[in-house]
């Protein structure tokens, strides 16, 4: 088992958003820098995570409810209305504070390789912030995991 922690496998010059920023700039960041997600910060603190696919959400074509007629009454799929409601949101937003995710996993900078590799799975993230408090010090993306990967083989 590796001794190593998230501070060695991190990116540690980390690109961050404003959540005052519009959709196109932060499109415009992500692209520049080549990036498939990037934390939101606000005051010096991590309020939201900016991930590719929030910005996909936000000019995709929305996926309405199922609905069901039962005995006269037509009944909405519980979790296909929430999804509805998140993503009419974040494709009416204009802002990155209206996309991004605030629901996000991160590790710290402490945190072993595998407990990293184990949180990205299990939340299925492709890129978690790497936080010492609520300050972010790094993010951790899946390339990071598999470059680990390669070196220690």
């Amino acid at each position: 088992m590796s001794s190593e922690t998230a501070s060695t496998i991190m990116t540690g010059e980390v690109v961050t958003l404003s959540p005052d920023q519009t959709v196109p700039e932060a499109a415009d960041v992500l692209a520049e820098h080549s990036i498939g997600a990037a934390p939101v910060v606000e005051d010096g603190k991590i309020i939201g995570l900016l991930r590719d696919e929030d910005l996909i959400v936000s000019e995709a074509n929305l996926h309405v409810p199922t609905v069901i007629e039962f005995l006269g009454a037509d009944l909405v799929w519980p979790r296909s209305e929430r999804r509805w409601e998140a993503e009419l949101k974040k494709a009416a937003g204009s802002t990155v504070r209206d996309v991004m995710t605030t629901d996000y996993a991160s590790v710290a900078p402490t945190d072993s390789v595998e407990q990293v590799a184990t949180v990205m799975h299990d939340a299925g993230a492709s890129h978690v912030p790497v936080v010492d408090g609520d300050r972010v010090v790094g993010i951790v993306a899946r390339g990071d995991l598999i470059r680990h990967l390669a070196d220690t083989t």
